[in-house]
């Protein structure tokens, strides 16, 4: 299993920096709607803009910064994310200690962090692939996977008591600590780092900008992947508020076994992450992204037949923990995929065009779901989005020839 094999002080400093941040974000989950409603008593629409503007602007702003990030060192670019990320959500705490904060600043906020958010990602997988080497990567994102679903199971329940005994941005105030621990973390790795492409007083220009997007839809793997990845991502959030309004709303379920409907399948999360190198091992690397990659796919379709009760509330539960064991499955192993069919001189902006690509998904299919909704009613459209996703696997690159892992596929390493 993964959780056997050792990787080195300097990956267990990058972990831990992963794990605080990770379970500070978790535990601020929600917290700035929480904060907008109760707080500075905002309504559905603002609450809405929050989440929406505070994202697009976050990745129109990171789009530039890909190459930026590209040509520079990258342990000091993600110690200044963390420490952006760390001065902006204190600002809050502070604005709400002297009795100023106001929705202004949440949104602007909001947009900080989002970029912040991205800019770290594409630094961190460039970091990642200097330190380790193809078959380290998959045990790598595997324990990050795990992580991920750990800190979405115990967070949520942790920030909703520190809100209970401390106020409504107890939460921030953890997740900026968080951050500040991330950054200790990364300061502490000694590994030499590998020198950027190219001097950081190159010129950059739109060509640097558009690089990431050229290289993913010039790839005959990469391709199909992300144009998966991003409409699978896409259409299973979308569907989120649809399913909170039809369960809170007609179906009358108390928010705590919404709540409940949607912890515990998190523990699928870890249950994927533990399988998927074995599963690498013993099939093929292709032979479980294809798999994965199908069965994530088959159970939101069956959302649609959620009605009230104890059985509703158990298909929705189950529904979910197939979903996201396989997806558990199918993301580290994309993630380490990725990283050895893309060249050292151009993972971040890879990354960062892959996020940003991600997140306007997200958002204009929550949108237009959010509309069609509004026309044909929360149950069709969530049956629609699961029917669509039933296509997308056509989509997943076929043949054994789909998956290369020699390093010789990625010049430029260094």
């Amino acid at each position: 299993m993964a959780g056997g094999t050792s990787l080195g002080r300097d990956f267990g400093w990058l972990w831990g920096a992963y794990t605080a941040s990770t379970l500070g974000t978790w535990v601020a989950f929600n917290a700035f709607p929480l904060i907008a409603v109760t707080v500075l008593h905002e309504g559905t629409t603002a609450v809405a803009a929050l989440a929406a503007v505070g994202a697009a602007v976050g990745a129109a702003v990171a789009l530039p910064l890909g190459p930026w990030v590209e040509f520079r060192r990258k342990r000091p670019v993600m110690v200044a994310m963390d420490l952006v990320r760390c001065g902006a959500m204190l600002s809050i705490a502070a604005a709400y200690a002297f009795d100023r904060l106001g929705f202004t600043q949440l949104l602007v906020v909001s947009a900080v962090v989002a970029t912040a958010d991205i800019t770290f990602g594409a630094a961190s997988g460039a970091c990642l692939k200097a330190l380790l080497g193809p078959e380290e990567r998959l045990v790598a994102q595997a324990r990050f996977e795990s992580t991920l679903w750990t800190a979405t199971v115990l967070g949520p329940p942790l920030g909703s008591g520190l809100v209970a005994l401390l106020g409504p941005v107890a939460t921030v105030a953890v997740d900026s600590a968080s951050y500040l621990l991330s950054a200790a973390g990364i300061r502490a790795i000694r590994a030499p780092e590998p020198p950027p492409a190219r001097g950081p007083s190159a010129r950059m220009g739109i060509g640097d900008v558009l690089e990431g997007w050229r290289h993913i839809l010039a790839h005959p793997v990469l391709r199909p992947l992300f144009l998966n990845g991003v409409l699978v991502n896409g259409l299973i959030m979308a569907t989120a508020p649809l399913l909170a309004v039809l369960m809170l709303g007609p179906l009358g379920f108390a928010p705590w076994q919404y709540g409940l409907a949607f912890a515990v399948p998190c523990l699928g999360g870890l249950l994927g992450s533990r399988l998927a190198r074995p599963l690498v091992a013993r099939y093929g690397r292709h032979r479980v992204l294809l798999t994965s990659g199908v069965l994530r796919v088959c159970w939101p379709v069956g959302l649609v037949l959620v009605h009230p009760g104890t059985t509703g509330l158990l298909l929705v539960m189950g529904v979910e923990f197939a979903l996201i064991t396989c997806a558990a499955v199918f993301s580290p192993v994309l993630a380490a995929h990725r990283l050895d069919l893309t060249a050292n001189d151009r993972v971040a902006r890879t990354l960062t065009a892959w996020s940003v690509s991600a997140k306007a998904s997200v958002a204009g299919l929550t949108a237009l779901w959010g509309l069609l909704a509004s026309f044909v009613g929360p149950r069709a459209a969530i049956g629609l989005a699961g029917v669509l996703l039933l296509a997308t696997p056509v989509l997943l690159p076929r043949g054994q020839g789909a998956v290369v892992t020699r390093e010789s596929s990625c010049p430029g390493k260094g």
